[in-house]
């Protein structure tokens, strides 16, 4: 598997943008499952989208009707259909800021 792979650009196929009123709401990105293997991520987990504008961060959901390399997002702001963004697992274990955590 090529070194960038995990962190290949994919195409945001669908975005859904959810009301206050709504039930089931907040950042979500639905994506194919070889898609979420290759970056080592697992349904209901969450991952950073980096988008051309801000990143944030999202819950994963496993979708099989997506094709490989598009995504669908809700309630991701900043986002919005045919752009290109990255998917990547977060780093939870590193400390980047250790004057706060040593």
């Amino acid at each position: 598997m090529p070194e960038d792979a995990r962190n290949r650009v994919l195409r945001v196929a669908s975005f859904v943008g959810t009301r206050a009123s709504d039930e089931d709401r907040g950042p979500q990105v639905r994506m194919n499952p070889e898609d979420a293997k290759a970056r080592l991520l697992i349904e209901g987990e969450l991952a950073w989208i980096y988008g051309p504008r801000r990143q944030e961060l999202a819950t994963v959901v496993l979708d099989d009707t997506l094709r490989r390399g598009d995504i669908g997002l809700r309630d991701v702001a900043g986002a919005s259909p045919s752009e290109l963004v990255r998917v990547v697992k977060p780093d939870l274990d590193s400390h980047t800021r250790r004057g706060f955590f040593a």
